[in-house]
């Protein structure tokens, strides 16, 4: 399971440096050709049932004190692995149109996500001084915080996932589902009222941009972040696209929370994503009148199976696999220990990692753009001796 990891922590690493850098993006072709996307579906809803029902258990064993929680924090790390690789590759429809019924389970998992984060069940992480204000912190304590810190950017995949379904989904039933099982424009609604990316913090406004809180200049408030665009455009297609007017079904809460956009879709929002002018104008055309109800037809209507099949496959069985998980799995030697992280250091080659980032490296002396890396400690950047 963990070279599996290691392969899929490459492959994702891979995948992004291609799109980035707009090459043949052959990672996507593969997967889409071996039919491979729904093993990832079905491999990361896994890991969200394991944090949910075996992990807490895991936490509260008396007998669980590990030495070393790298083991742990593999499992745990893998979803943000797997949804990063999703969001990444699902930009493309053929991704979509290969991950065949899997595209159900993936819009339940996004909901799932979405309804934490719109909740403020999912919490944005913290800075790391307040992570230390407890003296002792145990090993298990902290990686309950880092799964947590993970939780909140899984969840803004899940936005971008849920965005790149809506626009490719031809599917009757995959609409249905978005539409008449979850209400997610209503979900969505609630993500723009309360915009958990975003905070005010000692008078000054911080945006969660590429996986850290940045502060906002006053003149770039109004400037709309990537997570923003995603919503915007997954409720332009959930309202717009004509196979989902008819299915949706306007009754007075729906329309009522619908209409709470016409405050956000101000001139300085449409001046950056001009699309949401048409989106405006069904709004307001909206306010005035009342859509006919959607037909009642009779359809056989497709089920996600991969959580219900996994849950009642494991049903009762969370404790001993708990038990079991501490005696085999996450109590490695130290030989095992060392080998891993030989592998590890192998996978998260500096030089790669390097071309991941999304800022460029700047001069630990006058902040400017570095070229050059110090050969002795590998942190530190300059940009001449």
């Amino acid at each position: 399971w963990f070279r599996q990891h290691e392969y899929i922590e490459k492959l994702n690493m891979q995948a992004i440096l291609n799109a980035s850098a707009m090459h043949d993006e052959f990672v996507k072709e593969l997967l889409v050709s071996y039919g491979k996307i729904p093993v990832l579906v079905h491999e990361m809803i896994l890991v969200e049932v394991w944090k949910q029902k075996v992990f807490p258990i895991l936490c509260q064993l008396q007998d669980f004190n590990p030495k070393n929680t790298f083991h742990l924090y593999m499992v745990i790390h893998h979803e943000a692995t797997i949804i990063n690789l999703l969001e990444t590759i699902m930009f493309h429809k053929d991704s979509c149109e290969a991950a065949d019924d899997s595209v159900l389970d993936l819009v339940d998992y996004c909901h799932r996500k979405l309804t934490l984060l719109a909740s403020k069940a999912t919490r944005a992480p913290h800075d790391e001084h307040n992570l230390t204000e407890k003296a002792v912190v145990s090993s298990i304590e902290e990686l309950q915080m880092q799964s947590a810190a993970l939780e909140f950017e899984i969840s803004l995949k899940a936005a971008s996932v849920l965005r790149y379904i809506t626009d490719h989904t031809e599917s009757i039933s995959v609409i249905s589902r978005m539409l008449c099982t979850h209400n997610m424009p209503c979900v969505l609604v609630q993500l723009i009222d309360c915009c958990p990316w975003s905070r005010c913090r000692e008078g000054e406004v911080e945006k969660y941009i590429n996986g850290r809180w940045q502060k906002i200049p006053v003149e770039d408030r109004l400037k709309m972040t990537k997570i923003d665009g995603q919503v915007w455009i997954s409720l332009y297609n959930l309202l717009l696209k004509e196979d989902c007017q008819r299915k949706y079904d306007f009754n007075s809460f729906n329309k009522n929370q619908l209409l709470k956009l016409r405050g956000f879709l101000t001139e300085v929002l449409i001046d950056q994503l001009p699309n949401l002018v048409e989106l405006q104008r069904y709004l307001a055309h909206l306010a005035v009148t009342d859509p006919a109800p959607p037909k009642k037809e009779l359809i056989l209507e497709q089920i996600p199976e991969m959580w219900n099949h996994i849950v009642r496959e494991n049903s009762g069985k969370w404790k001993a696999t708990a038990k079991y998980q501490v005696k085999e799995t996450f109590n490695p030697s130290e030989s095992d220990l060392r080998l891993q992280a030989q592998r590890l250091a192998q996978t998260y080659n500096l030089d790669v990692m390097e071309s991941l980032l999304p800022e460029k490296p700047k001069c630990g002396s006058c902040g400017k753009e570095a070229a050059k890396r110090c050969s002795r400690c590998q942190g530190e950047w300059y940009c001449h001796r």
